[in-house]
């Protein structure tokens, strides 16, 4: 019984595929709630590169191409931050450079593209700060410290070493180790002209750094 409601259900989403056809790939909500569809019996429109479903709506493609300008956005930017990148900025960008006629973009597609290069071993990942995401697109070996460090860093830019011991409860030692861990993967960087101790900014987090060619050190006199 239950197969069958499942294979009618299938039949009606591929009718209703063909239909809408043109909103799918169009309009990013639209996107968002035929996904939420084909998850509901388990089917994955982007799995494939051929098959039913891309080859109906393009979507693989689709997914394919944004996958292919978040890679590009990533390299153009990775002299700068490191490699880390915010889901917002991202989207920003990507918005840029497809220009006022391309389909509409969402972040939600941005995190399923980013899904799919994750699963082809990239060394893309998808971090949580904060209310947001931030988007690794190198390599980077990165534990559970790490990220907590990075969504300490979210409210300034910037973290210390004495609120990282402060709000974490975390011995001197542990919190340098991750410092210097992510100095090393040029995911921070040192500013020694802090005043009272040293800073490690994440220029991913901080976003005046975008806007302006400007270096750690000149970056805490933008501050509001």
């Amino acid at each position: 019984m239950m197969s069958k409601q499942l294979d009618m259900f299938k039949t009606n989403l591929e009718e209703f595929a063909s239909k809408h056809k043109q909103e799918i790939r169009k309009n990013p909500e639209f996107r968002v709630q035929f996904q939420d569809m084909c998850a509901t019996i388990g089917v994955d429109p982007l799995a494939s590169g051929k098959g039913f479903w891309s080859e109906m709506l393009g979507v693989g493609d689709f997914y394919y191409e944004l996958g292919v300008q978040i890679i590009e956005v990533c390299l153009a930017l990775k002299h700068r931050n490191g490699g880390l990148i915010t889901l917002e900025e991202l989207h920003q960008q990507v918005l840029k450079g497809r220009g006022k006629f391309a389909q509409d973009v969402s972040q939600d597609d941005l995190i399923r593209a980013i899904k799919k290069l994750k699963a082809l071993g990239t060394g893309f990942g998808i971090i949580p700060v904060g209310g947001t995401y931030l988007i690794q697109s190198v390599p980077a070996e990165l534990n559970m410290d790490h990220t907590v460090v990075l969504q300490l860093a979210e409210k300034n830019g910037y973290v210390t070493v004495s609120e990282i011991k402060a709000s974490l409860k975390w011995e001197t030692e542990r919190a340098r180790q991750v410092l210097e861990h992510l100095l090393k993967e040029g995911l921070a960087w040192l500013d020694l002209q802090a005043p009272g101790e040293a800073h490690y900014w994440l220029p991913a987090l901080f976003t005046d750094l975008y806007s302006q060619e400007i270096t750690a050190e000149e970056a805490r006199e933008a501050l509001p």
